[in-house]
């Protein structure tokens, strides 16, 4: 069993939690390296505990174990899949507090938001694809043709540490519905929780080698699972840059890739939009999780005529998001995950101010009682105009950018003035008229007057945000191969 200072599970207070051991083919493993990857309490800038920093060598005997028993388990009996992806949905419900107290710490995410986003919809998760597979048609038929659906084979993933076990369990779990078997890279800053995840996968007894977990970093570890020859796919969640050069490493060998990437996600109140509603959605919208969310409506696009009613709203608002100690129920808006993130934040916020933006709420100035934590204040722009750095470029923080238009036409413009394209909102009395807007935004998902997100919808963006969908039954089949076998026509 690998070491970890626990009570069934739990952390005892704020010990350290030292992994010293890789999961590979069933069982906990030393690194042929030495070196370990320290973790941070961005609260307060403490190391809280550490994992191993995997080396190549490491990847390769993951990829040799995920490769050795995918002829096996991508065998096994459709119920027995069931069986497993309905167990884990238990096992995250039996050990959420842990997980979202884990999950806290390492992020900063505010505890009642873990709760709810960072554990409770990865079980959700888990158990939809329990559900999906209990009807799914793996065989169909077209004319002479038998139409296959088979799993791709070893996949590799790589993810983030704004919603870690969230970003991972959408793609373990499909590809465990699927008869894939993989190999995980989680995020430098938050990587505990991973682990926890091989604990409890352990624990439910899914066959040896069918997930294996290498901490470590982007420059040896992911770009090693990325050009691998005996990886058939890459599902990727990080910023453009880094997908990019993931897509660059895997064409060598052709492998199936996903991203899910950057956003900079538009919100139009439409002239007749109930205000209090639209801004109080808004606010929730752009600053959930800190601001360090992918797909944060960070855009908000209102009409000139009702600008006079709408800043003091959005003022209001902001100025009440509580920071604060992220394991406080009380506090909306916790630390940045690092000392980088929060001074290129502040640097956002500075360039807004220089560029002439109007500083309506928030701003760069430290908060009074958290110097020693990675804080930014909640903060929102008013008169922000589509050449500023704030309007073009993802911030990832808590940073609103608010701009008018005088026609509907100039909004859908405005709308879609973006590199990206990963979600959206709109608001309007008319649910129709918020449709026929929604339908022609470019991008990948869009809630209409604060439609709440759908763990079986398609997840994924247009443009610079990826390719490929993550969740429901289009998240699943990107874990499939499709073939066709002709059979002779009969006379």
């Amino acid at each position: 069993m690998n070491s970890m200072n626990v009570i069934r599970g739990r952390p005892r207070g704020h010990a350290m939690i030292n992994r010293d051991k890789l999961y590979i083919d069933g069982s906990w493993t030393r690194s042929t390296g030495t070196d370990q990857i320290m973790v941070e309490d961005p609260k307060n800038g403490q190391i809280i505990g550490s994992v191993p920093d995997g080396t190549l060598a490491d990847v390769d005997a993951a990829v040799s174990a995920a490769r050795k028993s995918f002829s096996i388990w991508s065998e096994s009996s459709v119920e027995h899949r069931i069986e497993i992806l309905t167990n884990l949905s238990e096992s995250f419900k039996a050990r959420s507090d842990t997980l979202a107290e884990v999950i806290t710490m390492e992020v900063g995410t505010p505890i009642e938001y873990s709760k709810i986003a960072m554990v409770g919809t990865p079980r959700v998760v888990a158990k939809s694809y329990a559900k999906l597979l209990d009807s799914y048609q793996w065989e169909s038929q077209i004319r002479n043709s038998l139409i296959v659906k088979e799993p791709i084979g070893v996949c590799g993933f790589i993810t983030p540490w704004n919603f870690p076990l969230h970003q991972i369990i959408g793609k373990v779990a499909p590809a465990i519905a699927a008869g894939c078997t993989m190999i995980l890279k989680p995020s430098r800053e938050a990587p505990l929780n991973a682990f926890l995840l091989a604990d409890m996968l352990h624990e439910i007894g899914l066959p040896n080698g069918v997930f294996n977990l290498v901490s470590g970093r982007g420059s040896s570890v992911g770009s090693r699972l990325s050009s691998h020859p005996g990886v058939d796919m890459i599902s990727f969640t990080g910023s453009t840059n880094a997908g990019v050069k993931v897509t660059e490493q895997a064409a060598e060998s052709v492998k199936r890739v996903t991203l899910e990437l950057g956003g900079k996600s538009a919100n139009v109140i439409l002239e007749d939009a109930d205000l209090s509603k639209a801004i109080k959605s808004s606010i929730s919208a752009c600053f959930a999780n800190s601001g360090q969310t992918c797909s944060a409506l960070t855009r908000l696009i209102v009409p000139e005529s009702r600008i006079s009613e709408i800043i003091p709203l959005v003022k209001e608002r902001v100025e009440g998001y509580k920071v604060g100690d992220p394991m406080n129920p009380s506090t909306k808006c916790g630390p940045m995950v690092s000392s980088e993130q929060k001074e290129s934040v502040l640097e956002y916020i500075n360039s807004g101010i220089e560029e002439g933006a109007e500083l309506i709420a928030g701003g760069p100035d430290p908060i009074e009682g958290l110097e020693d934590g990675y804080f930014v204040r909640p903060t929102a722009f008013s008169g922000v105009l589509p050449s500023m750095r704030i309007w073009k470029e993802e911030i990832f923080g808590p940073v609103l950018s608010i701009t008018t238009y005088t026609s509907e036409e100039e909004a859908l413009l405005l709308a879609n003035d973006s590199d990206y394209g990963l979600s959206g909102g709109v608001w309007s009395e008319d649910i129709d008229r918020a449709i026929t807007f929604a339908r022609k935004m470019k991008t990948g998902q869009i809630s209409v007057n604060g439609g709440p997100f759908n763990v079986s919808a398609p997840f994924g963006g247009y443009k610079k945000s990826g390719n490929g969908r993550e969740l429901g039954i289009h998240g699943f089949e990107e874990f499939l191969e499709v073939k066709s076998i002709q059979k002779p026509i009969e006379r």
